[in-house]
């Protein structure tokens, strides 16, 4: 989350209407979690976290039971105007883009100049110094013939956007994200607020992890149930197998791995961004000392 602040402001000169909204709201669901959030307030302090306690939420979540975790740095980044203006961004820049589908990748022969040789779907051939892997569930059919096995499982996640008919519209006394039973609240505008999201393990979408979402596990309040729903999407996180997400990996020289986000991609763009031009930059030093 440190980087987010710089990273926003100089996106925002492609795209205006990008901004980092904070807080995040953690609402405890019983004395053991309250008792680890309270520790988390007492120990990081000046990281911004501090402990809210019940009546401190009446405003926000009326009738609840125990207090919550407030982070005053997190937050969130809207995800399609996040892509918007790093497509912007990268317009701007010496970059060549290629539609077709990378669906090969083979070490070059000593006598092709060393490096890596990526088969299109269209049939063409490049031939690449480095090549950085962010396929996702993709990876591993790249992966596999070289020798780096890296499995990978499809998680379904469904998500809601919800038109509030009765409770809070203006969502003045609101953070930015609200999360209870490890699901997000986020208001969208006026009488709108986006749910999400379930984790299925799997590619295809079942009605009951649904259904307890749009109600909470039972916890949720009337307004929340009484909403109409706008909009129902669903998509794969891919999530790596015996391992932690994400995959930072240098897996040979000139062959990097950034993948595997399962839950966090957006969060962690900058930071992955970073490991990736440094390890880069490592690279290209390598090539030009030899």
């Amino acid at each position: 989350m440190a980087l987010w602040p710089s990273w926003v402001c100089a996106l925002q000169r492609q795209e205006p209407e990008l901004i980092l909204e904070t807080p995040l709201l953690q609402l405890a669901d019983g004395d053991e979690t309250l008792g680890r959030m309270r520790k988390l307030a007492d120990t990081r302090s000046a990281c911004g976290l501090s402990l809210l306690e019940r009546h401190q939420l009446q405003a926000v979540w009326p009738g609840v039971t125990h207090g919550g975790l407030l982070s005053e740095r997190d937050g969130r980044i809207n995800p399609l105007v996040l892509l918007k203006a790093l497509r912007k961004a990268l317009a701007d820049l010496p970059v060549t883009g290629v539609a077709a589908a990378v669906e090969t990748i083979r070490r070059a022969k000593p006598g092709q100049g060393g490096g890596w040789r990526l088969g299109c779907h269209d049939g063409s051939c490049l031939h690449q110094d480095t090549v950085v892997i962010c396929a996702a569930l993709n990876s591993p059919a790249l992966l596999e013939p070289l020798g780096h096995p890296r499995p990978m499982q499809p998680v379904l996640g469904q998500a809601l956007r919800l038109e509030i008919t009765s409770g809070p519209t203006d969502w003045m006394s609101w953070p930015a994200v609200l999360v209870h039973r490890g699901y997000n609240l986020i208001p969208d505008g006026h009488g709108h607020v986006l749910l999400g999201a379930t984790v299925e393990p799997g590619e295809r979408s079942e009605p009951e992890p649904l259904q307890l979402m749009r109600h909470l596990e039972d916890s949720a309040p009337e307004w929340l149930r009484n909403a109409k729903v706008l909009e129902h999407w669903s998509g794969l996180r891919a999530r790596p197998v015996e391992r932690p997400a994400p995959l930072l990996e240098r897996l040979e020289p000139g062959l990097l791995l950034a993948t595997g986000h399962y839950r966090n991609g957006v969060l962690l763009t900058p930071a992955t961004a970073e490991w990736v031009e440094q390890h880069l930059e490592d690279s290209v030093s390598m090539i030009t000392r030899s």
